[in-house]
C-alpha cells in the first residue's frame, strides 16, 4: 500500500463526508484568511511607521556645540565649544564619508506679512543640500540653489502649513512677502510633510531661506547646527568618529570628549520604532494564530469524530492486513488534503479582502492630510503567506496527529464489534 493508494483512499473518504470537509475546510480558510489580513496590516504599520519617522532626513545627524569636560591642549575643562560657519566648509572637504552638509540657523518670531495678513514665523536658514539630507519635497516651484546662496537672494520657501495658512488655496510662488518688514520673493512651497520626529519645529511651520541670506536679520557666523548625512549607513560611526576628531582639532578639545560637541544620530532611535512595530506585529500574529488554532480545533473535532465513525471500517482494514503505519498515514492524509485546501481558499480569501480595504487612516487626520499618503497600506506579500502557511501547517499537524494516532491503534477485534 504506497502513497498512491494512501492519497486515493484519502479521497474518496474526504468525498464521501463532503459536507464534512466542506465546513472544516471553510473554517480553516477563515483562520488562514484573518492571519493574513492582520500580518498585512501589521507590515503595513510598519511601513507607514518607518516612513513617517525617516521623513525628517534618511540617515539624519546633528551636530551642535557643548561643553568641554576633559583638559586638552593646555585648556581648561567646561570651556563651551560654538559651531563656526567655515568649518562646515572644512567638514565637507576634508571628512570623505560626509556626503552632504548644511549649516543650520533657525530664528523664531519673525514677523511674516501678505496683503494684511500677519503671523508669526520661524525662520531656517540653510545651504542647498539641507533638502537632500532632510528629504524635503516641494509640490510648487523649487527649492534654494547655490546661485541663492552666494548671491544672497531674498527667496524663501515655505512649509506646508505655513502656505495654507497665509495664502489658502491661491498659488503661493513668484509672490512677495515681508519677514520682518524685509521683502522675499516665494520661490516654493513644500509637500505635506508627514513626520514624527523633528528638532526643534516641524518642517511644515517653517520658513525657509539661503543661509547667507540670513544676515540681514543676524549673526551668520555661529550656526545652531550642522545637519549632515553619511555616505552609507555602514559608514555612519566611522564618519561620526571623523568629525568629531576634525572638530577637536579646529576647537582644540580631546577627540574622546563627546559633550564638547553633540553629535547625534537619528537612526539610533529607530530601535524605538523597530521595536513598537514588532510589539504590534507580535500581537496581531498572536490573534491571528488563535483564530487559526480555532480552525485547528475544528479539524481536530471532525477528525476525531471520523475515527469514531469509522470504526468498523480501520477495524476491517486491520483484519485485511493494513498495518497501522498505512492507517496513521491516511488519516494524516486525509487532513493534509484539508489543511492544503483550507490555506489556498484562505489565501486567496485574505488577498480578495486586501485589496477590498486598500488602506485605513493612520498619520493623515493628525496632520490634516487627506492625500492618503500617511494611510497604512495593506498588500499581501510572500512573508504573511508564508508564516501563515507554516502556522496553519503546525496547528493541523497537532490536531490531527492525536486522531489519527487513536484510529491506527485501535483493537481489530474491538473495532470490529464497535456499534
Amino acid at each position: 500500500m504506497g502513497w498512491r493508494y494512501i492519497l486515493r483512499e484519502s479521497v474518496a473518504a474526504l468525498r464521501f463526508y463532503r459536507h464534512r470537509t466542506l465546513f472544516t475546510t471553510l473554517s480553516l480558510a477563515w483562520g488562514v484568511a484573518c492571519f493574513v489580513l492582520l500580518m498585512s496590516y501589521g507590515e503595513g504599520f510598519q511601513r507607514a511607521l518607518v516612513k513617517a519617522f525617516t521623513a525628517v532626513g534618511q540617515d539624519l545627524i546633528i551636530t551642535f556645540g557643548g561643553q568641554t569636560s576633559l583638559q586638552a591642549g593646555g585648556m581648561r575643562a567646561g570651556r563651551s565649544i560654538r559651531l563656526e560657519y567655515d568649518h562646515a566648509q572644512v567638514l565637507k572637504e576634508s571628512v570623505p564619508l560626509v556626503e552632504f552638509l548644511s549649516p543650520e540657523i533657525m530664528r523664531h518670531g519673525l514677523r511674516m506679512q501678505y496683503r494684511g495678513k500677519q503671523k508669526e514665523a520661524t525662520v531656517r536658514a540653510v545651504w542647498p543640500e539641507y533638502g537632500i539630507v532632510r528629504n524635503i519635497r516641494i509640490t510648487d516651484g523649487r527649492w534654494i540653489n547655490e546661485e541663492d546662496r552666494q548671491r544672497r537672494h531674498r527667496v524663501a520657501v515655505l512649509g506646508y502649513e505655513v502656505a495654507r495658512e497665509l495664502f489658502g488655496e491661491a498659488p503661493a510662488v513668484n509672490e512677495e512677502i515681508t519677514l520682518n518688514g524685509m521683502r522675499f520673493t516665494v520661490i516654493g512651497v513644500m509637500n505635506n510633510k508627514l513626520q514624527i520626529s523633528n528638532y526643534n519645529r516641524r518642517d511644515n511651520q517653517c520658513v525657509f531661506i539661503p543661509y547667507e541670506t540670513f544676515s540681514v536679520f543676524g549673526d551668520i557666523q555661529h550656526p545652531w547646527f550642522y545637519v549632515w548625512r553619511p555616505v552609507t549607513p555602514d559608514a555612519r560611526e566611522q564618519a561620526i568618529r571623523m568629525v568629531r576628531a576634525k572638530l577637536a582639532e579646529l576647537h582644540r578639545f580631546s577627540p574622546n570628549d563627546e559633550k564638547a560637541a553633540e553629535i547625534l544620530a537619528f537612526s539610533k532611535f529607530m530601535n524605538i520604532i523597530n521595536g513598537m512595530s514588532l510589539a504590534v506585529k507580535l500581537l496581531l500574529g498572536f490573534i491571528g494564530a488563535l483564530t487559526l488554532a480555532i480552525g485547528g480545533v475544528g479539524l481536530a473535532n471532525i477528525m476525531l469524530a471520523s475515527v469514531l465513525e469509522r470504526t468498523r471500517e480501520i477495524g476491517t482494514m486491520q483484519a485485511l492486513g493494513a498495518p497501522r503505519r498505512v492507517i496513521l498515514r491516511q488519516f494524516l492524509c486525509e487532513a493534509a488534503l484539508v489543511v492544503a485546501a483550507g490555506g489556498a481558499l484562505g489565501v486567496l480569501l485574505g488577498w480578495g479582502a486586501t485589496a477590498v480595504i486598500g488602506s485605513m487612516p493612520f498619520l493623515g487626520p493628525a496632520f490634516r492630510d487627506n492625500t492618503g499618503v500617511g494611510d497604512i497600506r495593506l498588500a499581501v506579500g510572500l512573508k504573511p503567506v508564508l508564516v501563515s502557511m507554516g502556522v496553519l501547517c503546525v496547528v493541523g499537524l497537532l490536531s490531527a496527529l492525536a486522531p489519527a494516532v487513536r484510529a491506527a491503534r485501535l483493537d481489530p477485534i474491538e473495532a470490529l464489534h464497535y456499534e
